[in-house]
């Protein structure tokens, strides 16, 4: 089966969206049998990867359409449910890699509700009508601002470690401590407690902001979303979104493609060939059209495609195509809109898909040959890479007349594009510190002397130095290449996102995999089944 990751509104099984000025107001209703694989019911507003693919959606649509809303209410429509988090029996039921990609699609969401609220003046504020646990929580934390029913039975829990044998693995131990700023004895109390905390000791604590008596539960949200609305940064007076029209897309066993994006599927080496064609003409209306926003939302959709559908082609070899003048172009455009809430958001949704192939488990490799636009926003393509390789010159046997691959630095490298650690790729690849570089194209012999590419070689190598790192890629372990690129590729300093994702490979990767969370006596398989997990005691 092939996850499609594109949905609309109308499409929604799991979600309701209602706007009321400058407040939208998200709602949580999943169909208990509208789970995405089957084999298991989403009781308790309970969700798989399908209820999330929603959420994605909604997160965007939101960010680009809707420009008058300046706060999102996240609610439930269960009756003292906000959400019980990811399904127990389709976490038990899935492969390895099913649970680990989830989690990490369902992190990336949230992270994209945390980018809207300090970047975009959208603030998202959790209205927990019901217990929150577990991933019900994780999805509350996202939010900048968190309401409990207080009725002397809801709370807020991480009940994972206690009952499942596994951790919070979207973030919830992380945003615990570090956003929310929980003491670390009462978060070990808090995160070995089933039952979890509720009422005033959890504002007390910090795990929540405030809890609001049922008798006034509606007005207290309202009030609260209205006050948040009007001290949002969001551009007053913007009536017009840009409307994400239906994304056009062709896909076989053999190939994957968009207007400015396509993939060729080569299972026999292991390897997708990902190329990014630059724009054909000047900038021009910031509509969906726009060749930036265009090819951001192909980008992604691959991303996800390639990384849920396809998990034996562990290699991704990255090329451009197209005139580099005409993508610094677009660049420059969209930068010279500084006040212009379409042209940031546009920026914004860039830097978060460029994280996510920062952040995915495959081995990336560019190539910058004759013809490429590997310029600005695209040469960050070159940078998130393990490796690069630019040909020195041209090939000879094609076209001699060809002029040389060039890559251009520009404004987009240099900061609004930041990785998961705060730094720019092009500072994280020298240690912290970006270079002085020029405006201007660098050949091959000049990007290798400033740095910037790994190796220059000529026509003569150029086929065998490529083929060999493809197939030495396809030799070594997929588990040791996952922690080899997800240490390598965040230098620098650590923040809650590098730590999030950096422990969900590590933590949660061995914790899922182990036999006392998924064996057969594990404490995820015996979940519900009246059976005590049986635990091998060692510590390891």
């Amino acid at each position: 089966m092939n996850v499609e990751f594109r949905t609309d509104p109308a499409s929604y099984r799991h979600w309701r969206l209602e706007f009321d000025g400058p407040v939208a107001t998200l709602t949580m209703d999943v169909d208990e049998q509208g789970g995405l694989v089957g084999g298991y019911e989403l009781k308790l507003n309970s969700y798989d990867l399908g209820v999330d693919i929603e959420l994605y959606d909604a997160v965007q649509r939101l960010r680009f359409e809707h420009p008058e809303v300046r706060a999102v209410v996240l609610t439930s429509a269960k009756d003292k449910i906000f959400s019980a988090g990811a399904n127990i029996r389709m976490l038990a039921a899935s492969e390895h890699g099913w649970k680990v990609n989830f989690c990490k699609f369902t992190n990336e969401t949230r992270n994209g509700m945390e980018d809207a609220s300090a970047n975009s003046g959208q603030v998202w504020i959790a209205a927990c009508n019901g217990t929150a646990s577990g991933g019900g929580y994780e999805l509350a934390l996202a939010c900048d601002h968190v309401m409990l029913v207080d009725d002397r039975s809801s709370t807020v829990s991480l009940p994972e470690l206690p009952l499942l044998g596994v951790l919070p693995g979207t973030g919830g131990l992380t945003r615990v401590v570090d956003k929310r700023r929980v003491r670390r004895d009462r978060a070990d109390y808090f995160a070995t407690r089933a039952e979890g905390i509720g009422g005033r000791r959890a504002v007390e604590w910090g795990l929540i902001d405030e809890a609001v008596p049922r008798t006034r539960w509606s007005e207290g949200v309202a009030a609260r979303a209205t006050e948040i609305a009007a001290r949002s940064a969001r551009p007053a007076g913007e009536t017009a979104g840009i409307e994400l029209t239906p994304l056009p897309k062709e896909r076989s066993e053999s190939a994957i493609a968009y207007r400015y994006v396509e993939a060729t599927l080569d299972p026999q080496r292991g390897c997708a060939e990902i190329t990014v064609t630059g724009p054909a003409a000047p900038p021009g209306e910031l509509t969906a059209d726009f060749w930036t926003l265009a090819m951001t939302r192909e980008l992604d959709d691959l991303i996800l495609d390639l990384r849920t559908n396809e998990p034996l082609l562990g290699t991704w070899v990255l090329r451009t195509k197209g005139d580099p003048a005409a993508v610094l172009a677009h660049d420059d455009f969209l930068l010279g809109l500084p006040d212009d809430w379409r042209a940031n958001e546009v920026v914004l949704y860039l830097k978060r898909t460029l994280k996510r192939l920062d952040v995915t488990s495959r081995s990336l490799l560019a190539l910058i040959e004759p013809g490429s636009c590997f310029a600005g926003s695209l040469f960050e393509l070159a940078l998130a890479a393990d490796r690069s390789y630019m040909l020195d010159g041209v090939f000879e046997d094609e076209d001699p007349s060809a002029e040389p691959a060039t890559v251009t630095v520009g404004d987009m490298n240099r900061g609004p594009l930041p990785m998961g650690n705060d730094l720019t790729r092009l500072a994280t690849r020298f240690g912290g510190e970006a270079p002085e570089v020029s405006d201007k194209p660098l050949d091959a012999r000049a990007a290798d002397e400033k740095g910037l590419i790994t190796f220059a070689p000529d026509d003569i190598d150029w086929a065998d130095e490529v083929r060999i790192a493809i197939e030495e890629r396809a030799s070594f372990s997929p588990d040791a290449l996952t922690g080899l690129e997800a240490n390598y590729r965040f230098a620098g300093p650590e923040t809650i996102e590098t730590k999030i994702f950096g422990r969900l490979s590590a933590w949660q990767n061995w914790i899922f995999n182990r036999p006392n969370a998924s064996g057969p006596s594990g404490a995820l398989r015996r979940f519900g089944t009246g059976q005590r997990a049986a635990f091998d005691r060692k510590r390891v």
